[in-house]
Parts: structure tokens; sequence; C-alpha cells
């Protein structure tokens, strides 16, 4: 590792030291005082002396930790050795790497460093962290370690591989994040909590509630200074290694994600979103775990924290290269904005008012091709159950839920690791039940709401056979081969935003 590793990663630490030992001298001379304390005058030397050799025990244990790290690419692995008293090797086989990132803390950006992590599914752990390297030596090693992961093997003697050609898809511009956060869930909270207190206040005659506001608003602040934090000049490309996602204000990240490695995908829209059109999309991919917790996390799996209707089919372009489907804009755009019996729908007709909801036909089927929950189940969900639904394409299933928060998820067919039928009392009673994919763990929950008992029953054959079938045909240990014609033709998707005709 590059020698000044040590300092980037203890820094914390010895300012810690630093203001443990030094806040009292620190206040002294901002109060005109004397720069020793007369009451430790006498075991000042004994102070210094125990306060520096804590220091330099810090700053040994980091220097050592640095030396004795080493990393190493070979014979189809990725090892790294580390630790003096206890030594730890850990291992990743190549073909096995999930996603690579290139990250750059702000202290690390000042020594021109960076911190390389690629992933494998180990249920959300770094497999190895190579902290910290000079940024042309990490995107080397990245671009390395790739080309190595997609079946790619340097002839004899021929250099290591350069890092791809990578051509820019799309930019977030800082308003639009600025707006979407504005206009995000917690804004909605937060109004909302906002005139409850004031309502209260003016019942009760009790001006305490609002006080209550106070820890929320600073809460929101932080989680908004976050999210715009993570999502600042968010920019993703397409190259021949996969697809690139580049952010950060303070801290900047760089994302290498293989679109064979993406486990699930959800596209979602808040209710405020639909004024501008604007979608988010999150992704599974094995390693990076729930991501319910750290904004960093979160970050990571995050694919567009904003965009509009045509950068999302830019996007899913790029993740499904084959929609499986001769006319993917329609499904997809239904699958974000349809439901059945909609207002102007030319098939609303045929989803009749019975109670009766025959398993398969025209009632069921909205006239896009998503079969929604029956009528009879209406109760379970008053305004949801004619927008819970689903389709499946030749690639992939596609599960659609939500009234006023809509989401659409879409997971392959090869990604579907197993299934459930889940069914309450309230759901046996009404003959329904909800259909659960099992993925890699992630903020991607695959889920089909009150579907009809025997269409669940139908649709677990069925997706459980389109499932062996796409893991006999998949190619992704080596998914080079899928990207390179996205690379050349990352997206022509100029169809216009459904939310603006």
């Amino acid at each position: 590792m590059h020698p000044a590793s040590p300092f980037v990663r203890g820094w914390f630490a010895l300012a810690a030291i630093g203001f443990f030992f030094g806040r009292d001298t620190v206040e002294r001379l901002l109060q005109g005082g004397p720069l020793v304390d007369e009451q430790l005058s006498g075991r000042g030397p004994w102070l210094l002396v125990f306060g520096g050799g804590i220091l330099l025990l810090t700053v040994l244990g980091y220097v050592l930790t640095w030396y004795f790290t080493r990393y190493q690419v070979a014979e189809g692995y990725v090892r790294v050795n580390s630790g003096l008293v206890f030594r730890q090797q850990r291992q990743a086989r190549l073909d096995r790497v999930q996603a690579i990132d290139i990250v750059q803390p702000l202290l690390a950006r000042v020594f021109g460093l960076a911190e390389l992590r690629f992933e494998v599914a180990d249920a959300g752990e770094s497999a190895v962290r190579l902290a910290y390297l000079r940024v042309s030596e990490a995107r080397q090693l990245r671009a390395t370690i790739l080309a190595r992961a997609a079946g790619v093997l340097p002839a004899p003697g021929a250099p290591d591989a350069v890092e791809a050609p990578v051509q820019t898809v799309l930019r977030v511009p800082p308003s639009r994040l600025a707006g979407a956060l504005a206009l995000s869930e917690q804004s909605v909270v937060l109004i909302a909590g906002g005139a409850l207190s004031v309502v209260l206040s003016a019942l009760t005659e009790n001006r305490n509630f609002s006080f209550f506001l106070i820890p929320a608003g600073i809460g929101l602040l932080a989680a908004y200074w976050s999210s715009f934090n993570k999502g600042y000049n968010f920019t993703a490309a397409i190259s021949r290694d996969g697809i690139r996602l580049r952010y950060g204000l303070l801290d900047t990240q760089a994302q290498t994600v293989p679109p064979g490695r993406i486990q699930a995908l959800q596209i979602s829209q808040p209710p405020l979103w639909r004024i501008f059109g604007w979608y988010r999309m999150q992704v599974n991919v094995a390693g990076y775990g729930a991501a319910g917790g750290s904004g960093d996390a979160s970050a990571r799996t995050t694919l567009l924290p904003v965009g509009t209707f045509a950068e999302v089919l830019t996007m899913l372009s790029l993740v499904l290269p084959d929609p499986g489907t001769p006319d993917p804009v329609r499904v997809f755009t239904a699958g974000l904005t349809g439901f059945a019996g909609a207002p102007g729908d030319p098939d609303a007709s045929s989803v009749r008012d019975t109670g009766d909801d025959p398993v398969s036909g025209p009632d069921r089927n909205t006239g896009d091709g998503f079969i929604t929950t029956p009528r009879r189940a209406r109760l379970l969900a008053p305004l949801g159950w004619r927008r819970n639904g689903y389709t499946a394409t030749g690639t992939a299933l596609l599960l659609r839920s939500g009234r006023w928060w809509r989401h659409l998820v879409v997971v392959p067919h090869q990604r579907t690791q197993s299934m459930a039928l889940e069914q309450g009392p309230l759901a046996r009673r009404f003959r329904v039940a909800d259909l659960v994919l099992h993925t890699t763990a992630g903020p991607v929950a695959p889920r089909l709401i009150q579907a009809g008992l025997d269409e669940g029953r139908t649709l677990l054959d069925a997706q459980a056979a389109r499932a062996r079938a796409a893991r006999k045909r998949q190619t992704s240990e080596h998914w080079l081969d899928q990207i390179q014609q996205a690379a050349r033709e990352p997206s022509g998707n100029t169809q216009e935003d459904p939310n603006h005709g």
C-alpha cells in the first residue's frame, strides 16, 4: 500500500488524542491564562510523556498494519495478507467478483489516493479492501481484475489491461437532486408532523408540541445533507467492463457494476415526484447487503437517484439488454403508470364488475399484459388492488404495486433463487396469496401482492420453469460479451415521458 496510508486511515485517532490532551491548553490560551495549569505543573512532564507514548503507539500500530499488508492477483484469485500478531489472509475468486468500487474520502483526495473495494456474495461485507493506493494504480488494478473476472486472460508477456474507455450515458443535475429531496417522503412526513403540531397546539393551548419538531428538523437536515453529498454530480457511463457510476461531493466514489451481477431492480416514484415525472432506481447486488442502515450502503445500491422516464429506459437497457419483449416501452410504461380500469384506458371495459373473477382471460388482464388482484379482494387493498399485478417477458418477471407510492420490480429469470407462497387468514378468506421471490439481500424485496390463489400457484410453477431454463442459458460468469454491444450503442431511447405526453 502507499506509505501515506497509515495517516489517511488513522487521522481521526490522532485528532482525538490531540483533542483530549490539548483541549485544556487551548482553552487557557484563548482566555489569556498560563500555558500550563499551576495545579498540574508538577505532573506536566509525566502527562507529556504519557500522551506522547499513546501517540507513538497509535502511529506505530498504523504503520505496522501498513507494513504487513500485501496483496496479490494471481491464479484466478485476489489475495490480501495482513496482521502482525494475528495473521489473516482473505481471498476472492475473480470470476465471483460482483462489483468494484474506487472510493476517495476527502483526505485521501488530498494525497491523491483511493481505496479499492470489490465485492463477492458474502452477505454485504467487503471481501477485499485495499486502502490506500495511488489513484492511477487503483484504476489499473481495477481494470486488470475486471478483465480477468470477465474471462479475458492476458497473453504471456503482454502488458496488463488498461482501463476501458467510457461513454457517458446520463448526468443528474444538482438542481434536480435538490428538488427531489425537497419533494421526498421525508418532507411529506415533516410537513404532516408540523401541521399536526399546529392543530394540537391550537386545540390544547399547549405550545410544547412545537418542540418535538426541533429534533425531527435536525434529523431531516442531516438526512438531506447525506443524500445530497452522496448523490451530487451523479454520472452513469457504460464501458466494455460494465456500468460505471460516479458520485459524491466531499467523498467521491466510482463504482463498476457488471450488469450480469444485478439480482433485482426496483423503480419507484413518490407521489410528489409525479409533478415532474421523476423516478428512482435501486438494485440488489450480491455483496452490497441490505443497505438499509448506512448512507454509504444506500448510495451503492442506487442505480439512479432521480431521473426522467427516458433516463429510466436508458438504464434499463443497460441492466437488461434483452427485455424479452418486442415492445419494451409499452410494457415498462404499463408497469410504472398503469392500473386496471384506469380512466381513459381503452381496455378498462375488459375489467368486469363481478365477484367471481375467473383465473385468466380478459376479465383480469388490463390489456397491457399485467394480471391484477381479483376484484373479490378489493376490501384488502381498496386503493391498490387494481394496481397490484405482474407480467413476465422472455427474460424477466415484472411486479408492480402501489397506487400512491408506485413501485415496479424487475427480476431476471436466472436470478430467481427461490420462491414462496404466503397466505394469512384474511387472504385465505378471499382466496388470494402473496408470491415472494428470494434474491440476495438489498433494498429490493420482490413480492407479488394479493394474487389470485390459482394464479399464484400457476405463476410459482411457471417461474420455476423459466428460472431453470434461464440458468442453463446464462453466461454471466463471463459477462463481457453481453455488454460489448451495449457499449457500442449505449441507448438510443428518446421516448417521451408518459407524465408529460
